[in-house]
């Protein structure tokens, strides 16, 4: 079956319209008992406890993703299957816990045959649900609704704008309460070892830097053709000036320094290179994380960034063309 460029795209655009209105309604609908939620999930995370999170069909989809979102700020979370739980794996489950239990309706029958077991473990109830009426919602401590007037689907059968709300509101939950916490990069790094995003977020300046031979470094009062040769040696696009005793940063001459110094005139190469240094460039602590060394090349908009020791002297030189080789931007 071929299918209709104008048609399809029409169609598209329409199912993403009605999610987009289905997170407009939930964001909009967001009030005290979001609040008392975000409370309530502090609370069993500073007491130790873990969350419970549970669903049917692709509602269980979506409350694994949620679980591994909450995991991801460590805030202690896992998925209970709603069948598996009345065969044994309540064993999962301690008195203080906090559950958190997805269904649309409200009705489905495992989550409702699920709810009494896990009151009589001592586990609290939060109900995710677009059904303000339902069993689930009035039965349980706390209530997160997502507001969906319809579902993307022609049929009206298959979930859509109602996962998309209830994943929205489980993200929302997570980030208020990691912002809240203060979070660093730091942190969400010790979650994030592996893969691409770990290896990113656990670089060091240090680890990206050019140092040894490719760090061209001198005192201030060298000429500027010594400066330049130095750079020349280094592979360097810039040099970093110190003070002669102290061995402390003063300043950096670049590419674009030099040429400019060619502009005062003849006998600019024997000049002292304190004359066309820029002082006080921007610096970065070489134990830095390597992303905080991207914020500051896109905040001062610089080529290099000097990487200097707890004494300010320069140990080496963060070139921004090296970051994309880095897989760092």
């Amino acid at each position: 079956m071929a299918l209709n460029p104008k048609t399809t795209l029409a169609r598209a655009r329409a199912c993403i319209a009605i999610e987009t209105e289905a997170l407009r309604d939930t964001a909009r609908g967001l009030g005290p008992e979001f609040v008392a939620t975000a409370r309530a999930v502090e609370a069993a995370r500073a007491a130790g406890r873990k969350l419970i999170l549970s669903g049917v069909g692709k509602s269980a989809q979506i409350a694994q993703k949620i679980a591994a979102t909450f995991n991801s700020t460590g805030v202690s979370s896992c998925f209970l299957d709603s069948t598996q739980a009345l065969h044994g794996d309540l064993g999962l489950c301690d008195e203080g816990d906090l559950a958190i239990l997805l269904s649309n309706s409200g009705q489905s029958d495992e989550i409702l045959r699920l709810m009494p077991m896990l009151k009589r473990l001592g586990l609290k109830i939060v109900a995710f649900t677009g059904n303000p009426d339902s069993d689930l919602a009035r039965n349980s401590d706390y209530q997160l609704l997502f507001r969906v007037r319809r579902e993307a689907c022609p049929l009206q059968l298959a979930p859509t704008a109602s996962t998309t709300a209830a994943l929205a509101l489980g993200d929302a939950l997570a980030m208020v309460l990691l912002e809240d916490r203060g979070l660093t990069r730091d942190d969400f790094a010790r979650y994030h070892p592996a893969g691409n995003l770990g290896r990113v977020l656990l670089l060091r300046v240090r680890d990206i830097m050019r140092a040894g031979d490719r760090l061209a470094v001198a005192p201030d009062t060298i000429t500027t053709q010594e400066a330049i040769l130095a750079m020349t040696r280094a592979k360097s696009g810039c040099i970093a000036l110190v003070n002669r005793r102290t061995g402390r940063l003063t300043g950096i001459l670049t590419d674009g320094d030099f040429r400019r110094s060619a502009l005062t005139g003849p006998g600019f190469m024997e000049r002292p290179v304190a004359e066309f240094m820029t002082r006080k460039p921007k610096t970065v602590p070489e134990g830095a994380l390597s992303v905080d060394a991207l914020r500051l090349f896109e905040q001062h908009k610089v080529d290099d960034l000097i990487a200097v020791d707890s004494r300010g002297r320069p140990v080496g030189i963060v070139d921004g063309q090296d970051l994309p080789k880095l897989k760092i931007v």
